[in-house]
């Protein structure tokens, strides 16, 4: 990445727009891309106003999504390994946006880099990250931060917060507990940067628990102690991050207006459930004599019986009363929408910014009030969105308050939209 990501970090910063607009406290005020799907390279400016892009399917706008989401911390908002991101020969489109440099081809297989200058309420700060050329062949995110190499991802969420609602989100409370788990987390880290660590910490722990006990030799006692020692401090601390998390998002979808239903949210588990009765360090001398008692069933199903990975979200529609998973489709992508800004407003007060707000193709599952109402509420938020969608018409409402492009074939062109 050293290479790919030095020249982004250094790209031309001319000022390119032409209309004053309003400067909210994080915005992305220019994206550049190297190798990175279906872009060859490509260059964005922004000047804090909503972006919205528009085009065909296929044509890239959610990869610049998907780009943006890599300035945080974690997999990005499609959770693809390093590899799946990168551009191959014959992808569609050179990717050449309208303010990109010239017509160097992307040599077969160079690693992928994002960078981006993004304006913060402490200045502006110049964001690099990509897949580690020098990894071996492991799956290793770089980073770079005001032309410096990061120790960790963290170090991302120390200064960017995103959150983002895609399609592939609209079955979240039919799937599988794991994603609403992965939804809860990927909440916390806009807050709580730190937790990803703990996170991930947790899990090697929880897997090199599982790996001995199916071992053919008889585990160390000792060795197994330490590692259900480190479970249960991470497994407190997460537990805990989350219920505050979801008992503070609870009040902020409460205190929300307009006509997006509210949410009533909370965490279904035995660990989420101690803290009624138990202090955090007694929450973590209960779980750690749990997991040594539950050793010989861990060892027949080859996990954990308990720990939050096994804790659940429950959400339901409070004006109808109903849990989420019962309501119809719209209900659901309704009570995402307000989740969503819910998280979006809890960080403002949090972090005293707004958030990037990336939403992939939600203008189109919206009537016309509740587009005006998600439109206006971003706006006053003071963040900076970033939208997608087929039809421009469905963005009228933001004529004169965001900046739209067209994107085709994975090219990048400002337009004034039509009045």
């Amino acid at each position: 990445m050293e290479r790919t990501g030095h020249a982004a970090l250094h790209a031309d910063t001319r000022d390119r727009v032409a209309a004053p607009a309003p400067t909210p406290g994080l915005y992305v005020r220019r994206l550049h891309l190297t190798a990175f799907r279906n872009y060859a390279h490509a260059e964005l400016h922004g000047d804090g106003r909503p972006v919205v892009l528009t085009g065909p399917n296929g044509a890239g706008k959610t990869n610049l999504l998907e780009a943006v989401s890599f300035l945080a911390p974690g997999r990005g908002l499609r959770r693809a390994g390093l590899s799946e991101v990168e551009r191959h020969p014959g992808a569609q489109g050179r990717g050449q946006g309208a303010d990109a440099q010239a017509d160097a081809p992307v040599p077969a297989q160079q690693p992928w880099a994002v960078a981006a200058r993004v304006i913060t309420p402490d200045g502006p700060r110049d964001l690099g990250t990509g897949r580690d050329p020098t990894a071996d062949g492991r799956e290793r995110r770089a980073v770079k931060i005001d032309g410096d190499f990061a120790g960790s991802q963290q170090a991302l969420g120390e200064i960017v917060a995103v959150t983002w609602l895609t399609p592939q989100m609209d079955r979240l409370f039919q799937d599988s507990p794991g994603g609403r788990r992965r939804f809860v987390d990927r909440l916390v880290y806009g807050i709580d940067p730190a937790h990803a660590g703990r996170v991930n910490a947790y899990e090697h722990a929880l897997r090199e628990r599982a790996r001995l006990l199916r071992g053919d030799r008889a585990p160390d006692p000792a060795w197994l102690g330490v590692l259900e020692q480190r479970m249960a401090e991470r497994g407190v601390a997460i537990a805990a991050a989350r219920r505050q998390l979801i008992d503070r998002l609870a009040s902020a979808s409460a205190s929300g207006g307009g006509p997006f239903p509210k949410a009533d949210l909370g965490l279904a588990g035995d660990l989420e459930t101690w803290f009624d009765e138990l202090s955090a360090l007694d929450a973590e001398e209960k779980m750690t004599a749990a997991l040594q008692q539950a050793r010989g069933r861990d060892a027949d199903t080859g996990g954990a019986a308990y720990g939050p990975h096994r804790a659940d979200l429950v959400a339901r529609h409070v004006a109808r009363d109903l849990p989420a998973e019962l309501c119809s489709t719209g209900e659901q992508k309704a009570l995402l929408i307000s989740i969503v800004l819910a998280h979006a407003r809890l960080l403002t007060a949090e972090r005293g910014f707004a958030p990037l707000v990336l939403l992939d193709e939600v203008a189109a599952h919206l009537d016309a009030e509740r587009r005006a109402a998600l439109f206006d509420e971003l706006v006053a938020l003071g963040a900076q969105p970033w939208l997608t969608g087929t039809d421009p018409e469905l963005f009228a409402g933001l004529q004169g308050r965001a900046q739209f492009f067209e994107v085709q074939a994975a090219r990048i062109k400002p337009v004034t939209p039509a009045t």
